[in-house]
């Protein structure tokens, strides 16, 4: 059956495309996206080394093969003999356009030229050199999503030292599990933030990690409170605000950018943590640029001109790779504060006040303003916008719909899915294609991306059956197959290794192993039904919450969802909690419509036994879902972590629910 697109690209957007010219010199032409991406894993270094060469990284590649040792995974080594420092390449612009704007929930606006923004990088660099902070050395920054952050970020990288941060809602042992870990040598901190129509002031949170931390030998702080730091304290810089001083101490301080391997280290980021204490996984610095100039330029068609915006934390992948747009020379929006404040419609208002280009949001946020019936396309002027981009969850089919129908129906609607590990995109957007409901549109270049079974074979592709037909595609594990730059150089302290096998290697030897229950499409896109240990197998057939959760998205009285497998007489069995719009009730009608609902546009096998009506659905700090640590309470089993979760009251409903079912 024939699957009709929800929106296709213009012949002029593909012609203006970078793809279109960077396929070009291998003599690749759209539409034909697939033998392009065939080429760029068959020949993996001479594509990487395209990329460098396309992009103008800065820096030295080196005179030897970009790839060594291709065939080990792990193991492998990318541009042994490169040398390159990552906040160069952010700050190639130097000019009085504008770099970044900064808006809180408040209303409070400021903008930064590139020029101001080499110049607070400069001078913060030298302060944190005043510091005897070196190449190596980990600064940790506990921030709101201020322009301070990348200003203290970029002055970080640019002495090679590594940079590792949080965002300010982190209690004192969700901070503790992290900073505690990895020994930073300095803590910047926020004195507060804005969250929901409130403020809150953390700096006693601050104090005490500070004094848990023996490794942190100063603390800085950023006003966001306009309060001050309240310094006092021995090592401590007293003035109101550490980066605001240091422009004051060294106005004259020029970019300095220690030159670094390909494989130093950049970033320490974490896990979610909510079944034990995160790891700590660490990337470099030539395999987080590449990646992110690939995904920006060629997937994402990011130009100098464009206004590039995402909903995200400082704790979240998603603000490393938002500020590598820099890199673009684009303008970049950085938000902070709560999506729905003082309305529903503040991102909205956000993205039309600043004319942004490209919009980036969770899947849940679409869903909550759907929910909420607001229709962007009719309520505000997006004329700027191009491109809306999704992740965090897989985006239902109605989520799709919903885009095209009531925000913008000519936009490239882009659901890309990577994540922490990679610190980049297994699949996501490409500028040839037409855009389906529910598929991210392509697996990433130079990444090969396949979907096995349990014993480790191949389902991506429909096989041919004995009476001739063509066998449906299957679901499976997302994998790759093969090597790329971004892998994570290990994780921190773990120094045989172990852990990081463990993690990733062990189900299939030499193969990453995901964590994503996927299928690959007749039309060569990829769908993500969630997270492989959160799957489903009531009967023993394996299910994704994302084919639930498709269908719930479409019952109004609902605006949240958790499904979870329970142990129940044997087997397993589907249980279903909803969340509830003020004034709907879970009666026995309501229960029959998600029945049917899921019997007649999913299947029998994914009916949930019990349906459940909570207040609240546990979610990280970056905005998933958490479905383990429901099935956690539900069987009666401590959540190890819960500072690593935004609610973690929220399971206290699910705990009482089992006490009684």
């Amino acid at each position: 059956m024939s699957v009709a697109p929800l929106w296709r690209p213009s012949a002029e957007r593909i012609h203006g495309a970078a793809l279109t010219r960077f396929a070009a010199q291998f003599g690749f032409a759209p539409p034909d996206y697939a033998a392009l991406h065939a080429w760029s894993i068959a020949n993996r270094g001479v594509f990487w080394r395209s990329v460098w060469d396309f992009c103008g990284v800065v820096g030295e590649p080196g005179d030897g093969p970009a790839l060594v040792d291709g065939e080990r995974f792990p193991g492998s080594r990318w541009f042994p003999g490169a040398r390159l420092n990552f906040a160069e390449n952010l700050l190639r612009r130097r000019d009085d356009a504008v770099a970044l704007v900064c808006v809180l929930e408040t209303g409070e606006r400021r903008a930064l030229t590139y020029r101001q923004l080499a110049s607070a990088v400069a001078a913060f660099g030298q302060e944190l050199r005043n510091l005897g902070v070196s190449a190596g050395d980990r600064v940790a920054g506990w921030l709101p999503n201020v322009a301070e952050a990348v200003v203290a970020m970029l002055a970080t990288a640019s002495l090679g030292a590594v940079w590792s941060s949080c965002s300010p809602d982190f209690g004192v042992e969700g901070a503790l599990d992290r900073f505690g870990q990895i020994t930073p040598k300095v803590l910047i901190a926020g004195d507060g933030y804005h969250y929901g129509g409130k403020t809150f002031d953390v700096r006693e949170r601050v104090r005490q990690v500070r004094a848990r931390v023996p490794s942190i030998r100063h603390l800085l702080w950023v006003s966001v409170l306009g309060e001050g730091g309240g310094g006092g304290e021995c090592g401590e810089v007293e003035e109101q605000d550490a980066i605001a001083a240091a422009q004051c101490r060294h106005p004259n301080a020029e970019l300095a950018f220690e030159p670094r391997a390909f494989d130093d280290l950049l970033y320490i980021l974490y896990s979610s943590g909510t079944t034990g204490k995160p790891k700590c996984i660490v990337h470099g610095v030539g395999g987080t640029l590449l990646q992110h100039l690939k995904e920006h330029r060629l997937h994402g068609d990011l130009r100098p001109e464009d206004t590039l915006f995402y909903f995200t934390t400082c704790g979240w992948m998603m603000w490393n790779w938002l500020v590598s747009g820099l890199a673009t020379g684009c303008r970049l929006v950085l938000y902070d504060g709560s999506p729905f404040a003082p309305t529903a419609k503040a991102l909205l208002d956000l993205a039309e006040r600043e004319r942004i280009t490209v919009f980036g949001v969770s899947a849940k946020y679409l869903s909550a303003i759907q929910k909420a019936g607001l229709k962007p396309r009719a309520s505000h002027d997006l004329g700027a916008l191009r491109a809306v981009l999704s992740t965090g969850s897989p985006l239902t089919h109605e989520g799709f719909r919903y885009v095209y129908r009531d925000v913008k129906q000519d936009v490239a609607l882009a659901s890309i899915s990577g994540g922490t590990d990679l610190l980049s995109c297994f699949a996501l957007g490409c500028p040839w294609r037409p855009v389906y409901a529910g598929q991210l549109q392509c697996k990433g270049l130079g990444m090969a991306v396949d979907v096995f079974d349990e014993d480790g074979v191949s389902v991506a592709n429909g096989q041919e059956a004995a009476d001739g037909d063509t066998m449906a595609r299957g679901k499976g594990e997302l994998v790759c197959t093969r090597s790329f730059p971004s892998a994570p150089l290990g994780f921190w302290d773990d120094a045989d290794g172990r852990k990081y096998h463990n993690a990733y290697f062990a189900k299939y030897p030499g193969v990453w192993a995901h964590g994503d229950f996927a299928e690959v499409t007749a039309q060569d896109g990829i769908v993500v039904y969630g997270r492989s240990d959160a799957t489903l197998n009531p009967g023993g057939v394996r299910i994704g919450t994302a084919e639930i959760y498709r269908q719930i998205d479409t019952i109004d009285e609902i605006v949240d969802a958790v499904a979870i497998g329970q142990e129940w007489d044997g087997d397993t069995r589907i249980v279903l909690f909803v969340v509830l719009r003020d004034g709907a009730r879970l009666d026995g009608a309501l229960r029959r419509r998600i029945r049917n609902r899921i019997r007649e546009h999913a299947s029998p096998r994914h009916l949930p036994a019990a349906i459940a009506a909570v207040p609240d659905v546990p979610r990280t700090r970056s905005g998933k879902v958490s479905e383990l640590a429901v099935r956690e309470v539900v069987h009666g089993r401590e959540v190890r972590n819960t500072g690593a979760l935004a609610n973690p009251e929220a399971l206290e409903a699910f705990r009482k629910w089992a006490a009684q079912a």
